[in-house]
């Protein structure tokens, strides 16, 4: 049975140590002065130098003799299901175990200021965006998250006291805790970016996924503060179901009629060089009244909406908007988003997360818009359990509709992707002889996948490289 556990010093089991949450936790723990150790299927750098590094012993595999030192407390990974070696040897035997959630809140989230961001999208780059503007202003914040924030060298730290920012997730805890990971949270402080349909292998339509949701609304003390995307009808429906937290409208749009009768968070876009609005320059708006300009090295309305989002949740920590905005504008990307790898021989090649079609949609009509007329090829891998499983396939051809020319890595798909309006391969390495063989300078590549793409992106620098130097 899940248990609460007391706040000694103890010996931390992992299971599934080596995912970026539960690697986070790992860290966590240890800099909290526990004994860590851990187990994993794929056990392999970065995450297992990293974990090693902190004196963390990792075991590969789910053989038993793991336990052979028996913890205080295993805590089990989402990852991990029954028929695993590990999750029977602990079950059979009642050893005390938990979930990664669960211990946080226990263990560290009961005593913190917590900063919660939640959405289908823009998570990562928003908790990045909202740890940076309060370690900036000179704060010591704790935070987790799903990535790796370009102003940080870790993912995850402990902090210390007041603030917490943690990634929330909507994904489910346990396979003994089928509750969404962010109702563990308890959150002061509440970020909603935005709710579409995603994770089809666990959630059934959109409303079950409004439904936990709203759970984590029911949770937010009504001293706290929800900041909320006013554009998405999916997270109004969800809060008039019950709100009882004060709420902040976040507008996506900048197209309104006056700055003065405006109301919550709004974001006037300007023009680059191109005379186009790509979300590089924008001026914060609160309330009716001008608070700032950003200029930075994003772009995409979608990275507008993380940066409002991110200064509405500083504000209610007690940072100034002229503050958190002076910060932003030092605010590096976090890994995989929108990451410029290479521009060798004049050709941008980016690594970008994207892997539903919302996200591959914005991160496009971004780049459009900073690029103007250059050409854009997108290589895109549905990799995703819900891309798999078809479920975006009416909408996934219209989302890569900005780029010139589109490859698409169709293996382990379990549908036909329609290739009408781009290429579609079951080899890696037809892909990248194909984009090689049509790219020239100027161009902008943009690599969109939540995995690892084969090694794709390093195969195209050294593949382009070859080509213009030989």
């Amino acid at each position: 049975m899940p248990v609460q556990v007391t706040n000694h010093t103890m010996h931390i089991h992992i299971l599934g140590i080596c995912g970026t949450f539960m690697g986070g936790i790992a860290a966590i723990a240890k800099e909290l002065g526990h004994k860590v150790t851990g187990s994993d299927l794929n056990v392999y750098p970065p995450m297992s130098t990293q974990l090693e590094a902190l004196g963390i012993q990792l075991t590969q595999g789910w053989d038993e003799s793991q336990f052979d030192s028996e913890p205080d407390i295993t805590i089990i990974g989402n990852a991990l299901s029954r028929g695993n070696p590990a999750v029977e040897y602990v079950l059979a035997r009642k050893l005390p175990y938990t979930s990664g959630p669960e211990w946080l809140k226990q263990h560290l989230l009961k005593d913190r200021w917590v900063l919660a961001v939640s959405g289908t999208h823009g998570k990562t780059t928003t908790s990045s965006m909202l740890a940076w503007i309060l370690a900036d202003a000179g704060f010591d914040p704790g935070y987790l998250i799903g990535g790796v924030p370009g102003n940080f060298t870790v993912s995850a730290t402990a902090g210390s006291n007041p603030f917490f920012v943690i990634e929330a997730d909507e994904y489910d805890t346990a396979f003994f805790d089928k509750r969404s990971k962010f109702v563990h949270y308890l959150p002061n402080t509440l970020v909603m970016n935005n709710l579409e349909f995603d994770h089809a292998d666990i959630f059934s339509d959109i409303e079950a996924i409004k439904t936990q949701f709203h759970h984590v609304i029911r949770i937010v003390p009504n001293n706290g503060l929800i900041l909320t995307n006013a554009d998405d009808p999916n997270l109004t429906e969800t809060l008039e179901k019950g709100c009882w937290t004060p709420v902040q409208n976040v507008h996506c749009t900048s197209d309104f009629e006056s700055i003065a009768t405006s109301t919550g968070w709004h974001a006037k876009l300007n023009n680059n060089s191109l005379g186009l609005k790509d979300g590089a320059n924008f001026d914060v708006v609160f309330a009716g009244k001008p608070q700032g300009n950003i200029n930075w090295t994003l772009t995409g309305r979608h990275n507008v909406n993380n940066a409002l989002m991110a200064i509405g949740a500083a504000r209610h920590a007690g940072i100034d908007i002229e503050s958190a905005i002076s910060s932003l504008n030092r605010f590096k990307t976090p890994k995989r988003r929108m990451e410029l790898l290479s521009t060798k021989h004049e050709i941008h090649i980016y690594d970008d997360f994207a892997h539903h079609p919302t996200a591959i949609e914005t991160t496009l009509a971004g780049l459009r818009n900073n690029v103007g007329k250059q050409r854009i090829i997108a290589v895109i891998e549905p990799r995703s359990n819900t891309m798999k499983m078809g479920i975006h396939k009416d909408t996934l051809v219209d989302s890569w509709q900005l780029a010139n020319m589109v490859f698409i890595h169709q293996n382990d798909v379990d549908w036909q992707i329609p290739n009408n309006t781009a290429t579609v391969y079951n080899s890696v390495d037809k892909i990248v002889e194909q984009v090689v063989e049509v790219c020239q300078p100027n161009d902008h590549i943009v690599v969109m996948s939540n995995g690892s793409f084969a090694g794709i992106h390093q195969r195209l620098i050294d593949a382009i490289d070859h080509k213009f130097t030989s």
